[in-house]
């Protein structure tokens, strides 16, 4: 089985006309869950990664158990507001709005290699302001990986556009 199996598509939420794409049936399964950190574990068992960076907070959940995998440390990307000492940040355009992600300023040291790790790519834009705020750092960015992509929303075309490698375990077209 692939991991587009145990991933459940709820309609309408959270509004009308979006196919929510729920990886709580894809986690809670040991089946799923072991599959796809096995399946990211596997492309990047013989790549040169220093950290792993999470994005808030699906990410966490892919991020920790991949660096442990991998046998390197673990870095969360925070909502602004969350982390407790000396920060960096970035702010980034929403849709009706702006938001901010920020890091510790002593997470990431000049020219280690991170891996981006996101449970999804749709728009694109908390992923591209975690991309800038890792370069700001210094950190060279090996590649930015998701458990799932909507290719028809833009966002990992995006990624691709500012130079960075993309990579997804499944995809879900149209939505």
């Amino acid at each position: 089985m692939t991991i587009k199996s145990y991933i459940r598509t709820v309609p309408n939420y959270p509004k009308h006309g979006i196919m929510f794409r729920d990886i709580t049936t894809l986690l809670k399964d040991p089946v799923g869950l072991r599959l796809t950190i096995d399946g990211l574990a596997n492309r990047y068992k013989s790549t040169k990664i220093d950290k792993v960076v999470g994005i808030e907070s699906r990410g966490f959940i892919l991020g920790a158990p991949l660096a442990y995998a991998l046998g390197v440390g673990f870095i969360p990307i925070r909502k602004k507001g969350k982390l407790p000492a000396d920060i960096i940040g970035h702010d980034y355009e929403l849709e009706y709005g702006v938001d901010r992600i920020e890091m510790h300023v002593d997470a990431i040291s000049e020219g280690e290699n991170i891996l981006l790790v996101d449970d999804l790519i749709a728009t694109g834009g908390t992923a591209q302001a975690a991309v800038i705020l890792i370069e700001k750092m210094g950190g060279n960015i090996v590649e930015c990986c998701f458990a799932i992509d909507l290719p028809d929303i833009g966002g990992s075309q995006r990624l691709l556009e500012m130079g960075h490698k993309v990579f997804s375990l499944c995809e879900f077209e149209g939505d």
